[in-house]
């Protein structure tokens, strides 16, 4: 043996010693692709016990394990690392997917870089390829990917180093109706994520620092030439290697639309509230405060809107009784709305007033609040006491009315009568029962005493005990009484005046 090849071989036993222990996988060849050694790390990442389970050379290399490149795209044999540094090429940081020929469900990620140690004249004389294990870096950034793309809130990713988008997932592209290829590889100074944001000269001094940068709202250029406002913000982090900066986004549309919606609303609301000729009110429901009253209900009261928005319910103590007050509110507490109830409202002037008022509850500003609409009905409630009373006062004796008149003045009287106890024919007693029908049949009080073979004084007793039930105090008020409840219709006959 020559001294030159005992002195490489030497040179080469010393430069595998140096190396075998190294995490780093190491694998040396000749320039003819020859594979001379590899260190233990490098036969780990390959799955192999020894060198010559990885092959004689590259060809035989590639036989044994397909290599692809991160977009899964095959390398052919020519590609493989050894045979780009055999060219002379070198490179760093290459990352494959390595996968066994005969094991495809195993896969390990390598990132190579090569360096040709070179002999005393400078010829190439030892091709050195150094592996690291990417295989965990490979499956973190993997979860990464689908997490990214899944998330529903819409996000993009650019590159600090020339400020370029690198990753957008679908809620993004959902949200704005980009498509992929209009985002990606376009910097942020066309796509603008920024633009008119809320502090933005803050927001681009913490992205050209690489630092975060803090939730604001912006509004977001839409490719068909439209905005939509968003909160954005940024926060750093490193991929592959590469300081990015991660824009996430909540899309603040919908919220617009329905604030516009509402404001909308809300005046439409206030233009009907004061235009409305029905006396309103508003109130809150908490704490029974005066919010606002229309024209209308100023006109009614004598009240100026200065004297009430402000002050509560029970201050101004419009409403003429208190437990009238507390029973409107609890009704409303409790069912949200009401209809329909009298109630006596004490004006300005300390007149009285009597009212129908219906209530319901309404939502303002956020705060459940009561609506009070009044009717006055005073004159109304007036003429129908002046109604019945009259038709009482000509029906003192009905032997002057013919059936069909004292119909229609019962059924009169019944339309306007309200406030009527409720005494029901049930509550009299059978003998009670016996004298009020005598009495709708036209009988005088010594006819029923005849007809029901009872004394005079014990008819008249029973007659008096039918007024007092019935709440009435004539015989023809009795009569309508009955009618009302379409009692002893078939019995009822009345004397002609001869």
């Amino acid at each position: 043996m020559s001294q030159d090849v005992l002195a490489k071989e030497t040179n080469r036993r010393q430069l595998q010693q140096i190396i075998s222990g190294l995490s780093d996988g190491i694998i040396l060849a000749e320039v003819d692709q020859t594979i001379l050694w590899a260190n233990d790390a490098a036969l780990t990442m390959h799955g192999v016990d020894d060198v010559a389970a990885l092959g004689a050379n590259t060809q035989a290399y590639a036989e044994r394990f397909a290599l692809r490149y991160r977009n899964n795209h095959p390398l052919p044999p020519e590609n493989y690392p050894l045979a780009r540094a055999a060219a002379g090429e070198e490179f760093s940081d290459v990352v494959v997917d390595v996968t066994p020929t005969a094991d495809p469900e195993k896969t390990w990620v390598h990132r190579l870089r090569s360096l040709v140690i070179s002999d005393a004249r400078g010829a190439p004389e030892l091709l050195v390829l150094i592996l690291a294990n990417a295989t965990e870096w490979a499956s973190a950034e993997q979860r990464f990917e689908k997490t990214f793309s899944a998330n529903p809130a819409p996000a993009v990713i650019c590159r600090l180093s020339d400020l370029r988008y690198i990753k957008v997932n679908q809620g993004f592209l959902e949200m704005t109706g980009y498509n992929r290829d209009q985002v990606i590889g376009r910097s942020v100074y066309e796509l603008d994520v920024l633009e008119q944001a809320e502090r933005r000269d803050l927001a681009i001094q913490r992205l050209a620092d690489g630092a975060t940068i803090p939730q604001m709202q912006a509004e977001l250029r839409l490719p068909d030439g439209g905005s939509k406002l968003v909160i954005v913000a940024g926060q750093p982090l490193d991929m592959n290697e590469e300081d990015c900066m991660l824009f996430s986004f909540t899309d603040l549309e919908p919220r617009r639309k329905a604030e516009i919606a509402l404001r909308q609303s809300e005046e439409r609301f206030a233009k009907s509230f004061r235009l409305t000729p029905v006396p309103t009110l508003v109130c809150n429901a908490a704490n029974r405060q005066v919010l606002d009253i229309n024209e209308a209900f100023m006109t009614i009261t004598g009240y100026t809107s200065d004297e009430l928005i402000g002050k509560s319910i029970e201050d101004i103590d419009f409403i003429d009784s208190q437990e009238a007050a507390v029973q409107l509110f609890a009704t409303l507490e409790q069912a949200g709305n009401l209809d329909g109830q009298d109630l006596k409202v004490r004006k300005k002037s300390h007149e009285v007033i009597d009212c129908v008022v219906s209530a319901d509850t309404v939502t303002l500003q956020d705060e459940p609040c009561y609506l009070l609409v009044m009717m006055n009905i005073t004159e109304r409630k007036r003429s129908e006491l002046e109604l019945v009373a009259a038709i009482e006062e000509v029906m003192q004796d009905a032997s002057w009315f013919s059936q069909t008149l004292i119909e229609k003045l019962a059924n009169a009287k019944s339309a306007n009568s309200l406030n009527r106890p409720n005494v029901s024919f049930t509550d009299l007693t059978a003998r009670e029962r016996d004298v009020l029908g005598l009495i709708c049949e036209g009988l005088a009080d010594k006819e029923i005493a005849s007809r029901l073979k009872l004394a005079p004084n014990t008819v008249r007793n029973h007659v008096a005990t039918v007024y007092s039930k019935l709440g009435v105090h004539s015989r023809s008020a009795a009569i309508v009484w009955a009618r009302e409840r379409g009692l002893f219709a078939g019995e009822l006959r009345v004397k002609r005046k001869k």
